[in-house]
């Protein structure tokens, strides 16, 4: 039966068990740790304590912290930011659709980590290649959600306090849209979302429901944002909007809209094909006699009239209009 602590290395992180192999220490103690990715300074959460029978193999407690140990991290900070300069400067010459959110060193310096928000899945061998032969460490790449990020970066929320998941919340529970809707609230995506683009996490503050019945986020469904709130309601009644198929929860919003562009273009396409089909069946069935064209006609030169010339009616009465006039002026 072995002595455990609870020890945290975030601000707002999980807590995990160490083993405290016999060293004295007490909550709010910094204390070195061997952790999966190589040696680290938390804080002691919980007190020791006694457990039976561990589910897994603890990782053990080296030490209390001492000023070495904070000068290497505060060393470590600085290898941090040139590691994020560097890991940008190459993400933007090789061109690769990835947001680098941060880095994070290790206190031995075994292992950089590098935090990065992306649609779907990249292929950054070739960059972690880089990033080995400048930094002569082992490199590892690591893919986030929009809400991990914002709990590494932080901000202020519309509330004007600064973001819950930053400030004490350690995990992120379902929020769905129906609390909104059992709470009253307006139904505006604006006021609903937070700075993550997802729902907030303070609608699951005040809601009566059952919240076990909430197995997954229920976010707002693509192009609900410009409509009625009727189309809303009705989402939130049937689960699903007007005239939508049902949302895929595997993936982003621009994924499913990716998904949708390419399935409108393949039918498109299947279209035109059809419509190319039908016509050579048309030309086969019926072919069409290619006539010559009609050469076009001569016309001959009109010939010019001869005033004096004509028929001997005209003559006369152009010699009667003559007689008149010379009549008329005498």
């Amino acid at each position: 039966m072995p002595d455990v602590v609870g020890v945290r290395f975030r601000a707002c992180g999980k807590i995990y068990d160490f083993e405290a192999n016999n060293i004295e220490m007490k909550e709010g103690d910094p204390v070195v740790v061997e952790s999966d990715f190589g040696l680290s300074i938390g804080t002691v959460i919980r007190e020791k304590r006694t457990i039976e029978a561990p589910e897994r193999e603890l990782k053990k407690v080296l030490r209390v912290a001492n000023e070495d140990d904070f000068r290497t991290r505060e060393e470590n900070k600085k290898l941090e930011r040139d590691a994020r300069a560097f890991c940008l400067e190459r993400i933007m010459a090789r061109g690769l659709p990835m947001k680098l959110v941060g880095a994070e060193s290790t206190l031995d310096r075994k292992r950089i980590i590098f935090y990065f928000t992306a649609d779907g899945r990249i292929d950054f061998r070739e960059l972690v290649k880089d990033l080995a032969a400048k930094f002569k460490t082992r490199i590892e790449m690591r893919q986030i959600g929009v809400r991990d990020e914002a709990k590494l970066v932080g901000g202020i929320g519309i509330c004007g306090r600064e973001l819950c998941c930053n400030t004490f919340l350690t995990s992120f529970d379902p929020v769905s849209i129906k609390m909104a809707k059992k709470q009253e609230l307006v139904l505006n995506v604006g006021k609903l979302s937070g700075l993550c683009s997802r729902l907030m996490c303070c609608l699951r503050y005040e809601y009566d429901g059952d919240l076990s019945a909430i197995a997954t986020d229920d976010e707002i469904p693509i192009g609900v944002e410009d409509a009625p709130i009727e189309a809303i309601e009705e989402k939130i009644s049937t689960g699903r909007p007007r005239h939508e198929e049902p949302r895929r929860h595997n993936g982003s919003r621009r994924e499913q809209r990716r998904e949708h562009s390419g399935l409108s273009r393949e039918r498109h396409e299947r279209q035109q094909e059809k419509q190319q089909e039908r016509q050579q069946e048309r030309q086969q069935e019926r072919p069409e006699e290619r006539r010559p064209l009609p050469e076009p006609a001569q016309t001959m030169p009109a010939a010019k009239e001869n005033p004096k010339v004509g028929a001997p009616e005209q003559q006369q009465q152009q010699g009667h209009r003559r007689h008149k006039r010379r009549r008329f002026r005498k």
